[in-house]
């Protein structure tokens, strides 16, 4: 397993993608990630090359053979994850790149791919709540929060829908960083950040 995350050293994010990811889980907290000190930034996929996301916009990817040590995973949702969580191949690739990570972040239904790798087996998490049920019959062994924008769990951060992520990455860099790190960065972004993780506006729509 990975060492504990140090904030203090030189940071390499990698950005994980997939066809039909969801554009704004990948470039919300990307925005944010690049502004912290040290870090560097990789978009990956399993095969390199071109990838497209839901909404067309395509990305060259280098392809993703070992994470680095202190290095940050960071895995967006979107229609793409539907097959992958049924592609053993690329869930055991996922698997061993969740065990390298120091820290992961998922946005959305990407916390769908990491409860399908078995590594948020017992641990509490969240997803998107329009698809929270879909999510929940991919990882039953996970301990599925149906109230909460973003969840933290040791080294696994996950996030409610969409632009949720951007909600949790300011979490994950106010919980390493400072959490006047995080608001700064908020502030230059113009981005009123939510920053109560218990407190999910959309947490009813799981009930409707």
């Amino acid at each position: 397993m990975p060492s504990a995350f140090n904030p203090q050293a030189a940071t390499d994010i990698y950005c994980l993608l997939f066809d039909q990811y969801e554009t704004l889980d990948l470039m919300g907290p990307v925005e944010f990630l690049f502004r912290l000190p040290q870090s560097r930034l990789h978009y990956v996929s399993r095969g390199g090359g071109m990838v497209a996301s839901r909404q067309g916009f395509a990305v060259q990817t280098q392809r993703l053979e070992r994470l680095p040590e202190n290095s940050l995973l960071l895995v967006p949702g979107g229609q793409g994850t539907r097959p992958l969580v049924r592609d053993a191949a690329f869930l055991r690739d996922l698997g061993a790149w969740l065990d390298q990570a120091a820290c992961c972040l998922s946005v959305c239904t990407g916390a769908a791919l990491l409860a399908a790798s078995g590594r948020l087996d017992g641990l509490p998490a969240t997803s998107n709540k329009k698809a929270f049920d879909w999510v929940c019959s991919v990882g039953g062994q996970a301990g599925w929060q149906p109230a909460a924008r973003w969840v933290a769990a040791g080294r696994f951060y996950t996030s409610s829908g969409v632009s949720a992520g951007m909600d949790m990455t300011l979490g994950f860099i106010a919980d390493h960083y400072g959490r006047s790190r995080a608001e700064e960065i908020a502030a230059h972004c113009e981005y009123i950040w939510h920053d109560n993780p218990a407190d999910d506006p959309f947490a009813p729509s799981v009930f409707r």
